[in-house]
């Protein structure tokens, strides 16, 4: 019979245990069947030779002997399923990442990957009747959506290859996950969907992997489903994403009879059979499709010679290349970044992933093949080529922190030497020591210890107090890896805790979420002293929101901000104001004589402040120990205006004269006298309301630029700019635009430009509001003032 995974427990029990291993071996997922006879003969269908070993015992006269044999095979088979995953010496080694927009099938490819290379023993599917959920989506917010929130990390080993993969996010509000995940892998796979093709989310994520160099493959998702279309899709790869990319396999069918894909390199069919796709068939191509498949060979090769010289000197010479050397030729290529091979399938109904990991190990680099860089902090971060070598001096960056119960996870990617357990590596950015004692591998939520990592392996660790992005050596250097990338937030809520109790595990919760995440933001609003909490979308907030509830029990009022509105000034007025008070005993006495005026843009930035103070009184009618007094005074007065208690902009008071007792003036006397006539004056003085304007920069394709423009207007916006560039196929757009307009606007523009339009806003100035808005705006704060007294 053969052996399951599981033969470690028969060497504990193997008198006990032939029968179960037998049983289980029956109906093992990736051994294919096994028929028992009387005479106890075993026979089996594999798929393959691909990572499990069969092995079949002659039939056995005796129950002694067939015990003898299980014992010995599970013995040699529990030994190799402990080393299994520890050790890539002699193998090959790849760091992928899986990345595409939003329900492209990412988490469901993942899944199917870590089936048919033994790491689960059953799918389930991210919306799955059972309830269970996909593998890599751990967090039960996820399997709520049905979406992926957080980047996960595994790994398994196909062939001989020892595959680390990341399965990241698809909503763009999760865009930091794709971002951290590509800058320390060495490959990726770009998903794409075979109905929609190239979505707002692919622009993104290519334009991420630009970024950071990483060579990739393209899989075309979905082609069961109705109107999937590979070719429309490859055509979106290269007019959209300008990627020189061609087929390297072509689909036996598509929508309902889809069935396999043809290898046009290796010039066989490819069918997939059983439960769950695990038995893969290779054999001839159909008669029916031989035209289609020397048609797509031929672009093939066509789109590698542009780039290769070996292929392009036989295609000149028309001759077609061998099998060998056309594979050759395609891993040149994609390690340069200039050739993409598509592979086609469907994840869901499990076609095509067997042959996508076989081209992850043939065309996707080695960590050493990809070249990465280190900055050396002593010679003005000069650039210096990092070796990948076990045997050079440790390189290792934190890429990803984690808040778990056993304190702070912090995933790792090692980029030169080894991590032991027990040994001291340093924090090149503190220069702080910290001692490794415990180094695990990650599969999503689960672990597995490890006491050592090398050069190109992916790692999580406990006891590390970091920052994300920080790199660590063993001290005997000073090199830094480059940072990543970390977009602005483009929208913001203000929370605050629902009861006064909570308030201790709010500010842990907000300082642990703002150290896991670079785009999350929280601050302080100096005017309003409302918590700002800034991110990348409506639904990345709600995530954070949510996840406070939960995790730390803090359920959170959230709102939009308030604006941070001020209030001027725009004609002179004098004020003659005098304040006299008697209660008995000393009394309070202050007169004040001068004039409010409005003080211009130029005339604050040459004085440096929004409003000046200007002593202009001679003699000693007040004496000057009191001026300081009355510009406390002037403070108190443009801290809440008149009209809707905004802070006061734009003010020159200047002092001319005044009067004094000498036994009731005081200097509380004089502030307090000062702050009246300036408050006296103001509503005299025409004051008006100043909202803040914000400069708005868009970027879109060029056909949405009549809506884009269009809903700017609508947000009494005035654009500025607006360039095309130098293709013709985007634009940038400047406008200003009032900051209490702009709620909203980042899921507006996704809308109106299906996903594929940004924008970033910067504070530019503060503007007068129209009269509808500031009578609305004086209406609304005498309602919160009558409510205050009442209350």
């Amino acid at each position: 019979f053969i052996l399951s995974e599981r033969g470690k427990e028969a060497t504990q029990r193997p008198t006990t245990m032939a029968t179960t291993l037998l049983r289980r071996c029956v109906h093992h997922p990736f051994l294919g069947s096994v028929t028992t006879s009387a005479a106890g003969a075993t026979s089996s269908s594999l798929l393959g030779a691909q990572h499990l070993t069969a092995r079949s015992i002659r039939p056995a006269t005796a129950a002694a002997a067939a015990i003898a044999s299980t014992t010995a095979n599970a013995t040699a088979n529990a030994n190799a399923v402990a080393a299994r995953y520890m050790s890539t010496d002699g193998h090959k080694h790849r760091n992928i990442g899986i990345s595409a927009h939003i329900d492209s099938g990412k988490t469901t490819l993942t899944e199917r990957i870590l089936f048919y290379t033994g790491r689960i023993n059953s799918i389930h599917d991210v919306r799955g009747k059972d309830g269970v959920g996909a593998k890599m989506d751990s967090m039960d917010l996820e399997r709520e959506k049905g979406i992926t929130i957080q980047s996960a990390a595994t790994f398994c080993r196909w062939k001989d290859a020892h595959i680390n993969i990341i399965d990241t996010p698809g909503h763009v509000d999760f865009t930091i996950e794709v971002e951290r995940a590509l800058r320390v892998l060495d490959g990726g796979i770009l998903v794409l969907c075979g109905v929609s093709g190239v979505q707002s989310q692919s622009l993104t994520v290519d334009r991420q992997m630009k970024r950071y160099n990483v060579p990739r493959l393209a899989f075309i998702n979905k082609l069961d489903r109705q109107g999937s279309n590979p070719n429309k899709v490859i055509d979106d790869l290269r007019n959209q994403l300008k990627l020189n990319a061609a087929a390297v396999q072509i689909p036996i069918g598509l929508e309902g009879d889809h069935s396999g894909v043809i290898d046009l390199v290796e010039m066989k069919s490819i069918t997939f059979h059983g439960e769950n796709g695990e038995d893969v068939e290779y054999g001839d191509i159909p008669a029916d499709m031989e035209g289609a498949v020397e048609e797509k060979r031929l672009e093939l090769i066509e789109r590698l010679a542009d780039v290769d010289d070996d292929i392009a000197e036989l295609f000149l010479m028309e001759e077609m290349p061998e099998t060998e050397d056309l594979k050759a030729a395609i891993r040149r290529q994609v390690i340069a970044c200039s050739f993409v091979p598509v592979f086609m399938g469907s994840a869901f109904k499990n076609r095509g992933v067997q042959p996508l990991l076989d081209g992850v190990v043939s065309y996707l680099p080695e960590p050493v093949e990809k070249p990465n860089f280190a900055l050396d902090r002593s010679k003005g971060e000069e650039k210096v080529p990092v070796t990948g070598l076990d045997t050079d001096s440790l390189l290792a960056l934190a890429f990803k922190l984690e808040e778990t119960p056993f304190g702070q996870l912090t995933y790792m990617r090692v980029y030169q030497g080894m991590l032991k357990k027990g040994e001291y590596i340093t924090n090149v950015n503190d220069g702080k020591k910290v001692k490794l004692n415990r180094i695990v591998r990650m599969h999503s939520d689960e672990m597995e210890d490890v006491t050592e990592a090398g050069s190109g392996e992916v790692v999580a660790m406990f006891g590390i107090d970091c920052r994300s992005m920080d790199t660590f050596s063993d001290g005997s250097m000073d090199l830094a890896m480059s940072s990543m990338f970390v977009p602005e937030p483009v929208m913001s809520l203000a929370i605050k805790p629902a009861k006064s109790n909570m308030q201790n595990n709010f500010a842990k919760a907000l300082t642990k979420f703002t150290k896991e995440d670079p785009t999350l933001r929280v601050r302080i609003d100096p005017e309003t002293k409302e918590t700002i909490l800034s991110g990348m979308g409506e639904l990345h907030l709600e995530v954070y929101i949510e996840r406070m509830n939960r995790e730390y029990n803090v359920e959170c009022i959230a709102g939009q901000p308030n604006v941070n509105y001020k209030e001027t000034i725009n004609r002179k007025v004098e004020f003659d104001y005098l304040h006299k008070k008697q209660t008995g005993g000393s009394g309070q006495y202050a007169k004040v004589m001068g004039y409010i005026e409005p003080l211009t843009e130029e005339e604050q930035k040459e004085a440096g402040v929004a409003n000046e103070f200007d002593n202009r009184c001679t003699g000693t009618n007040i004496p000057p120990e009191y001026y300081t007094s009355c510009e406390k005074g002037m403070g108190d007065a443009t801290t809440e205006g008149a009209l809707v208690g905004c802070e006061v902009e734009g003010l020159r008071v200047v002092l001319q004269d005044g009067a004094a007792h000498a036994v009731d003036s005081s200097d509380m006397a004089f502030r307090i006298c000062m702050a009246s006539a300036i408050r006296d004056a103001m509503k005299r003085a025409a004051p008006s309301i100043l909202e803040p304007m914000m400069s708005v920069e868009v970027e879109i394709p060029s056909e949405f630029q009549g809506t884009v423009v269009a809903g700017l207007n609508r947000r009494m916006g005035l654009i500025q700019s607006s360039d095309m560039n130098e293709d013709g196929s985007g634009m940038k757009i400047v406008a200003e635009v009032p900051l209490s307009n702009m709620f909203g606007y980042s899921t507006e523009i996704r809308s109106q430009t299906q996903g594929k339009g940004e924008f970033t806003m910067e504070y530019l100035k503060h503007l007068p509001v129209t009269k509808n808005i500031q009578e609305e705006l004086m209406a609304k704060y005498r309602e919160e003032m009558e409510q205050k007294q009442a209350a």
